[in-house]
């Protein structure tokens, strides 16, 4: 498959879920007309890739690109998240990343974050190697897992979900979805440990 076929997969199966028309973003990513999208897309409904409304994707669409899910807090982006994220992005063709909801978050670190779930999302949604960022469901990471449908869920080194209960998970759900645990980033590096160690240089001051 030529890549700009699946730049405008990709981009059409990210504007499936968060409801925005793809024209505009395959614009962006390609630098294309709009005749010259239009065009490609055409090529693509041929190829039964893309329905006839010009927006969506078939089903044999959706099964020609990979999608990888990874998922965490996110609170202070630092070079861990950057390996951690690049190494997932390079799993697949389209990188959906979770950021964990205040509560979990909470929950998950003994402390509330920093800064907002809306704004860890904004902060991920930025970075150049993420397609997508969405945040979280409370108590049920797979009602996001079923929302996304990925091939791939990539777990960070310091994750405490288990490969097995992922896997359980998803047959429940009905999907075919591979684990992968990616490895930790050197030199291994924590939102935590920067905040411990920002506090102790504040106060040495």
């Amino acid at each position: 498959m030529e890549l700009i076929e699946k730049t405008i997969l990709s981009t059409m199966y990210v504007s499936q879920i968060n409801g925005k028309l793809p024209i505009k973003s395959i614009k962006e990513k390609t630098m294309f007309s709009d005749e010259q999208i239009k065009e490609e897309i055409s090529k693509l409904i041929e190829k039964n890739l893309v329905n006839e409304d010009q927006i969506t994707l078939t089903e044999m669409g959706r099964d020609s690109i990979h999608i990888v899910l990874a998922g965490g807090v996110f609170d202070i982006i630092h070079p861990g998240h950057i390996s951690t994220l690049n190494a997932a992005k390079a799993l697949g063709d389209v990188l959906v990343v979770v950021v964990a909801t205040d509560n979990t978050a909470v929950k998950m670190k003994k402390r509330r974050p920093i800064h907002s779930q809306e704004q860890r999302q904004e902060l991920v949604n930025s970075l150049a190697v993420v397609d997508l960022c969405l945040i979280g469901q409370e108590n049920d990471i797979f009602k996001t897992v079923n929302l996304v449908k990925p091939q791939i869920i990539a777990l960070g080194y310091d994750q405490i979900h288990q490969e097995q209960y992922i896997t359980e998970g998803c047959k429940k759900i009905k999907l075919d979805a591979k684990v992968a645990r990616l490895q930790s980033p050197i030199p291994e590096s924590s939102s935590s440990k920067i905040e411990k160690e920002y506090g102790e240089s504040i106060h040495g001051i």
